[in-house]
């Protein structure tokens, strides 16, 4: 054995500078340098703006603004079963997903009492997790628009061409002037 020692020596010595020189005889050539063109105007820095915090517990920090669905309380979150009741509507539906969300159901147009009136599909008893104006549009159906009233607080339906025809319609200006015009008096008796 102490004879291939030394031959394995030069072996592996051979192999290793074999190893060095190949790994070595790469070379990458300079880009060409571009021209520097003038530098933009540094920015000045943005102070960073102070957000208000709370800790709760030990390793949480809450942020002292309302949520997104606090401000527009479409967006919040409802998980909601209807009561079961056989002879449930869709008005019902309605009422009950607006119950406790802050908003009432308007009853004052004619088209939407239909829509009210409609039985309410086994599919709706339940309803989410989804936001609120989701449920009301899945209440609805897609053959209705949903517009919602924040002063009163209101939500209404509508079908999208019912409202651009009944409130854009102009009445001719010659059935205006025969509806404004006083009656005139007659001279004889006997003919108007």
């Amino acid at each position: 054995m102490p004879a291939t020692h030394p031959y394995r020596r030069l072996l592996a010595a051979a192999l290793l500078a074999a190893a060095l020189a190949s790994g070595c005889a790469t070379t990458t050539t300079p880009l060409p340098a571009e021209p520097i063109e003038d530098a933009a105007p540094a920015l000045e820095p943005v102070a960073p703006e102070f957000i208000h915090v709370v800790r709760y517990g030990r390793y949480t920090l809450v942020e002292l603004a309302p949520s997104a669905a606090q401000h527009d309380l479409l967006l919040q979150t409802i998980d909601v079963s209807m009561p079961e009741d056989a002879r449930a509507t869709v008005g019902d539906g309605l009422r009950h997903v607006l119950k406790r969300s802050g908003y009432q159901l308007c009853e004052t147009a004619h088209a939407v009492i239909e829509l009210y009136a409609l039985p309410l599909p086994a599919a709706h008893l339940h309803l989410g997790p989804m936001t609120l104006r989701d449920a009301l549009l899945t209440l609805a159906g897609p053959a209705w628009q949903l517009h919602a009233d924040d002063r009163a607080r209101q939500i209404c339906f509508e079908r999208p061409g019912d409202s651009a025809t009944a409130e854009h319609t102009p009445e001719p200006p010659a059935a205006k002037a025969v509806q404004t015009l006083p009656p005139v008096p007659s001279a004889s008796g006997d003919h108007p």
